[in-house]
């Protein structure tokens, strides 16, 4: 018996149910990957802040507007120990376009906490932040 091309309409249920299978196989190692790199993204996110409030810092040290290029900031903005935000932006002194204004918080006189809960202290001597 032979099968003309017009009585062919279609997927079989296995050829259907192969592609539900290797779609979930798929999703099952795409979305782990995902969930890693937005992970990544973050603490990059928050050592590009850190190495600006470090840039910052040694600006302001060579600074010729200031003259005498022998001290680093006494603090590294006027927030107060609380979440940055628009109100309270955290680098204010060091950050020339604002300073941080979502995801810090600022925990004491010189210390802040990162978005992925890094900590971080500013040394007034030395100038490092870390």
């Amino acid at each position: 018996m032979k099968y003309s091309k017009k009585n062919q309409r279609g997927f079989t249920l296995i050829e259907l149910v192969m592609v539900i299978v290797i779609l979930a196989v798929l999703g099952a190692v795409a979305i782990p990957i995902y969930v890693d790199l937005s992970g990544e993204a973050n603490s990059a996110a928050e050592e590009g802040v850190v190495g600006g409030v470090r840039a910052g810092v040694a600006t302001y040290f060579i600074d010729p507007a200031r003259g005498n290029r022998t001290s680093y900031p006494s603090a590294l903005g006027t927030a107060t120990n609380a979440a940055c935000s628009k109100t309270n932006a955290c680098f204010a002194t060091v950050l020339q376009q604002g300073g941080v204004t979502q995801g810090w918080t600022k925990t004491g006189a010189l210390a802040y906490t990162g978005p992925n809960g890094g900590t971080y202290t500013f040394n007034t001597t030395t100038g490092a932040f870390s």
